[in-house]
């Protein structure tokens, strides 16, 4: 974990070249706390129908929560596994007024089944948490849902100590606000173009 009070943006390739070299931080899976969010999704459209690209581009999270660098676009192919992922998370959300928290995830599943697309990722060494999270947009019977499940625990002793007052109220915030936004692209592919 880097702190910074300018964006790193322009820096990107040279954190995620850094963040590549970086191990998956140790965790058992067993002693880490679960927790599932998902929100429904208002669609005409099956997950078949649906294009879930956006999903794979890591376009999760809304821009002024957090920026990122992922390897795959880096290299200007897919999503595989084994890609690492750079981070910039806003303190508080937003661009200019915030301290840039650089830390870094490795993807360690894609998930491409007939009713359920999406990937998961584990944090890296100096990540603020530990453990892993797993983004999919599942077809279950007519519901179509978005779903993050994650099983973490707080990375260090400095955000073990902020967990309770700061760390878990801003991550269960940006999870609400991770899910509408994916609510909203997947919805707007209900309008039709008219010509």
């Amino acid at each position: 974990m880097k702190i910074y009070l300018i964006d790193q943006k322009s820096k990107f390739k040279k954190h995620l070249d850094f963040l590549k070299s970086k191990m998956v931080m140790k965790y058992d899976k067993n002693l880490l706390e679960e927790k599932t969010s998902t929100i429904d999704i208002n669609s005409k459209k099956k997950i078949e129908e649906l294009n879930v690209d956006f999903l794979f581009d890591y376009q999760i999270f809304p821009d002024n929560i957090m920026s990122f660098k992922t390897q795959w676009s880096d290299e200007n192919r897919k999503m595989e596994i084994g890609d690492t992922i750079a981070q910039q998370v806003f303190l508080p959300p937003s661009k200019i007024l915030s301290q840039k928290i650089v830390f870094g995830v490795r993807i360690n599943e894609i998930i491409n089944q007939t009713d359920k697309k999406g990937f998961s990722y584990e944090t890296l060494e100096g990540h603020v948490e530990k453990g892993v999270s797993t983004f999919t947009i599942e077809q279950i019977g007519d519901r179509l849902v978005f779903k993050i499940q994650t099983f973490s625990s707080a990375g260090n002793i400095l955000t073990k100590l902020l967990a309770p007052i700061f760390s878990v109220p801003y991550q269960t915030y940006c999870t609400k606000l991770a899910l509408k936004n994916v609510k909203r692209q997947l919805e707007a592919q209900n309008i039709e173009k008219e010509f």
